[in-house]
């Protein structure tokens, strides 16, 4: 399938998991790819392994957004798709929340998402470039969580900054969208439940199998149930959606 032919996509934190999975997507349906993540030896080591290239991008600063803009662009030409994956998690009660820990989750999935936003939509606006801009959000965005306090807040946020920014980049042909995964196993979720592990007084691996066990459709999320979404959002037969946040969650939320 060559949905996404001809077209050049940067994937932040896509060294592994979740962006990962969109690089090798992406690649199968005919784009090239950048792999930007901060850790750049993985980055590079997973681009050589599916045929994509890799840059050192750390969203927390903007040298290095505007560095690796710089060199997708000088590696591709231009680029055609934005997919802001990079994201940290972290819980803790609202009485043991710190502001250093505040600081870090807004940083990456708030600020690194709005700033790598902007530095790919102005290369688009300056090129004419009708592009695909796509965040992505989460469940627990749509919701509170007695121990997620921080990061249900960044993934709101995320969702709030897709409508806004959709409507405003529209009317440069640019469609900014999100996407909203429920529980998703993997490396990303063996962290979080570390976490719960702690607070919850649970056994390590308990409340992993407790939220996979209550998703209707039966189980947690894999990366390969998120990839339709994202080659779907990035290609033409998206055109005329705008400024949406879509679930992929096995049936966890509904709206």
């Amino acid at each position: 399938m060559t949905r996404l032919a001809g077209k050049n996509a940067l994937i932040t934190g896509a060294a592994r998991g979740i962006g990962l999975a969109f690089a090798e997507a992406y690649i199968a349906e005919g784009a090239r790819v950048m792999i930007g993540d901060i850790d750049i030896t993985r980055a590079q080591a997973a681009a050589s392994r599916i045929g994509a290239e890799a840059v050192a991008l750390d969203v927390t600063d903007q040298a290095s957004i505007d560095a690796a803009v710089a060199q997708t662009v000088d590696t591709f030409g231009q680029i055609d798709i934005l997919v802001n994956n990079a994201a940290v998690f972290t819980a803790a009660p609202i009485s043991e929340i710190t502001e250093d820990d505040f600081a870090t989750t807004f940083d990456i999935n708030v600020k690194g998402t709005l700033f790598t936003l902007q530095a790919v939509a102005r290369h688009m606006i300056d090129r004419g470039i009708k592009g695909r801009i796509i965040n992505m959000a989460s469940q627990a965005g749509r919701r509170g969580e007695p121990l997620v306090a921080v990061y249900c807040a960044t993934k709101a946020a995320v969702i709030s900054l897709t409508q806004s920014a959709g409507l405003n980049l529209i009317e440069h042909g640019i469609n900014v969208n999100a996407i909203s995964p429920g529980v998703v196993d993997g490396e990303h979720w063996d962290g979080v439940d570390v976490f719960f592990a702690k607070y919850e007084n649970k056994a390590p691996g308990q409340k992993k199998a407790e939220v996979g066990a209550g998703v209707p459709f039966g189980r947690m999320g894999t990366s390969k149930d998120l990839v339709g979404m994202a080659v779907f959002l990035a290609s033409s037969e998206a055109n005329y959606i705008v400024a949406q946040t879509y679930n992929v969650d096995g049936g966890q939320w509904m709206s």
